[in-house]
């Protein structure tokens, strides 16, 4: 099986979904650690920069599925990489019902907070809009 690596794609006007691991510890509604945070973006400003809009999806913590739970939501890490990138991270808590084609930058809300997290992820992402058209795996 051929791997692509995202540097040999045209990312131009794509939509580029990234599951990331930005699992990091959270102290008093601010990240206590940030070593995972930086390592994400360069990734992250790679795509920003080829033109695409970037989506990112994460987990934070192990809330009960299908459970919000504001201890665990991924506002901390929003706020974090918006200072990082020197621009804004619109945090969609809601996004199995649609992302915003204008926002550049986005970061779905806990993916532990739906119902089917534990499921294979690649059944559980078929209510996700064909749109995003790039499933980046990154290495943990």
């Amino acid at each position: 099986m051929t791997i692509t690596a995202m540097l040999d794609l045209d990312l131009k006007d794509a939509r580029v979904l990234i599951r990331e691991d930005l699992n990091v510890p959270i102290a008093d509604g601010e990240v206590a650690s940030s070593a995972r945070l930086k390592a994400a973006v360069p990734t992250i400003q790679y795509a920003l920069n080829q033109g695409a809009q970037v989506i990112l999806m994460s987990h934070l913590g192990r809330p009960t599925e299908g459970e919000y739970k504001k201890t665990a939501s991924l506002a901390p890490v929003a706020t974090f990489l918006a200072e990082s990138l020197g621009q804004p991270v619109t945090l969609i808590k809601d996004w199995q019902k649609g992302i915003p084609a204008n926002e550049k930058l986005v970061l779905l809300e806990n993916v532990r907070f739906n119902v089917g997290e534990n499921l294979m992820m690649i059944v559980w992402l078929r209510p996700m809009p064909r749109s995003a058209i790039s499933l980046l795996w990154m290495p943990l």
